[in-house]
């Protein structure tokens, strides 16, 4: 076996480790993926040098060749995360003794507070779908939930029948790391949503048989992709000129129930953000919209 295929097998391990433990995506253990085979293969240029046989001084090289290239802070931070999960899982495996990456720090970020829509745009972005047809009425209904729960967008697309509870007037989600939480729907989004389940997705569904909740035009579970076109598309029937991203009604379920007095905590178990950190950079958003409104309607500010 070569050197190449070698690292490529170690990597595989620890990737399938992180699915059997943690639960990892697809899409997160792809993201990892490609991290560890970029530093192997630049690793590897140098004879004698792998992975597993990397001291500081071939990491610290990696990294200046990274900037050298311009490669963003935040990307680095990425992949050095990656990189010490990798070896912490080596040193416990008993394939390596020490830590290369045990006196190298991460790179400084700078604090990106997300892309925020005030109540008002929000209003205007639900009220845009026409809710005449299946597709609208499906797409309000997505809406409505993603801004009422804070959903993750692959949460929401993954959300099957079982999974919901309109009695009760909640929904199971299943987030990162396959860590299950229960999250109220509010009023607008169960009316929404059984009204979708009622008159849109049997024409969605046509003779199919499906347990997917929101199905696309062709009866199948709708792709991110897809959802976000349909965010972006009803965003410029609202008017909204504003850059988005496909968390931006997670974003602003979160600030603006933080903005009306939702303890953080609260607001950490909703979004299904297992360390309160995480949770904590809303907070700043919050405080920067305040410090705005104090400015313009405050006699003294």
């Amino acid at each position: 076996m070569s050197k190449r295929q070698d690292s490529e097998a170690v990597i595989r391990q620890y990737l399938d480790s992180l699915w059997l433990e943690k639960g990892l995506s697809d899409n997160t253990r792809e993201s990892y993926a490609r991290d560890l085979k970029a530093v192997s293969q630049w690793l590897e240029q140098t004879p004698g040098v792998s992975l597993n046989a990397a001291g500081p001084e071939h990491l610290m090289g990696f990294l200046a060749w990274r900037h050298e290239r311009q490669y963003s802070s935040r990307s680095t931070a990425r992949l050095l995360s990656c990189l010490r999960g990798y070896y912490l899982y080596q040193i416990r495996e008993g394939a390596m003794q020490e830590n290369p990456l045990a006196n190298i720090d991460n790179p400084k970020l700078p604090q990106s507070l997300p892309k925020l829509l005030t109540e008002a745009d929000v209003e205007a972005l639900l009220k845009a779908p026409d809710v005449t047809d299946s597709v609208g009425l499906r797409d309000k209904a997505m809406l409505e939930l993603l801004y009422a729960c804070g959903l993750r967008v692959t949460e929401l697309i993954s959300l099957s029948m079982p999974m919901l509870n309109l009695r009760q007037s909640v929904v199971r989600v299943l987030g990162k790391g396959s860590k299950e939480r229960l999250v109220p729907l509010g009023e607008e989004a169960a009316y929404w949503l059984a009204r979708y389940l009622k008159e849109g997705r049997g024409a969605l569904l046509g003779a199919k048989t499906s347990e997917v909740v929101f199905l696309s035009t062709r009866s199948q579970q709708m792709t991110r992709q897809t959802f976000w076109y349909r965010i972006k598309y009803w965003a410029k029937a609202a008017g909204i000129e504003k850059p988005l991203s496909p968390h931006t009604l997670r974003h602003a379920f979160a600030t603006h129930l933080l903005n009306h007095g939702a303890d953080l905590r609260v607001v950490q178990l909703l979004l299904g953000h297992s360390d309160l950190s995480t949770t904590q950079i809303y907070t700043h958003v919050a405080r920067a919209r305040m410090k705005s409104l104090h400015e313009v309607h405050h006699p003294r500010a």
